[in-house]
């Protein structure tokens, strides 16, 4: 799986989930500042990352991950290959 990939998948993950056009989501996009995403909202696309890509990811790492970019790169240091 690629960078472009995961962004790709993340990006659609978090426009369905928000409601929201899936261009407005760059790499350095921010969750709260940028898109407003609540506690909810997040665990619900963690829930959807984990799942779709078979990974796990604790309430710390989570808290970590304050932009796309920084998801992209977890999900691409911890997803096994496929």
């Amino acid at each position: 799986m690629t960078r472009d990939e995961v962004l790709e998948l993340i990006r659609g993950h978090l426009a369905e989930e928000l409601g929201i056009d899936p261009l407005r989501i760059e790499p350095a996009t921010r969750f709260r500042e940028d898109l407003a995403v609540d506690s909810l909202d997040l665990y619900t696309v963690i829930q959807e990352l984990e799942d779709t890509y078979g990974i796990s990811i604790s309430d710390e790492q989570a808290i970590q991950l304050q932009t796309v970019e920084a998801t992209v790169d977890f999900v691409l240091s911890h997803a096994p290959d496929r």
